[in-house]
């Protein structure tokens, strides 16, 4: 069955969904480990990262995976910058939503975090575009043309 870009998309969607899930199970799990704060902190991070990268390709299914991540990697840095304005403290403090999306200060470190959510992702997409490649190989014409490279009949 082909992947549609319907499918794509709702894929990508699920995918994100997972990653959420597992980062609220992180930072549910975190109160059981003796200094889990900065697991959650960072892991919670790159999630976000990658999170931004499938919704990325979830909004733009055909974009190569170097696109997508320039993308994803330009939005978490975008609104980790943004985070200097005040801006999402404030809105943090009246919305978990926001708090989830824009975060409440700016951290640094995280600048280097969201790298390490967004290269796998990059990178196992691109080996599953060259391997799908390979699988399918070059597009066949759908009329055969006659000629010397044997692709029709021969002529007499």
């Amino acid at each position: 069955m082909p992947i549609t870009h319907l499918r794509f998309r709702l894929l990508m969607l699920a995918a994100a969904g997972g990653l959420l899930a597992i980062a609220f199970a992180i930072r549910a799990g975190s109160g059981l480990l003796n200094g889990a704060g900065r697991l959650e902190q960072y892991s919670g991070t790159a999630l976000y990262a990658s999170m931004a990268y499938v919704g990325v390709l979830s909004l733009w299914p055909r974009r190569s995976p170097l696109t997508a991540g320039a993308i994803a990697w330009a939005w978490c840095w975008s609104i980790e910058c943004f985070q200097l304005t005040g801006v999402p403290a404030y809105l943090s403090g009246h919305s978990l939503l926001a708090r989830l999306a824009l975060g409440v200060q700016f951290d640094p470190t995280d600048l280097l975090w969201y790298p390490l959510g967004i290269i796998p992702l990059a990178a196992l997409h691109e080996l599953l575009r060259r391997t799908t490649r390979t699988k399918i190989g070059r597009p066949r014409p759908a009329v055969k043309v006659d000629g010397p490279d044997n692709t029709g009949p021969r002529p007499s």
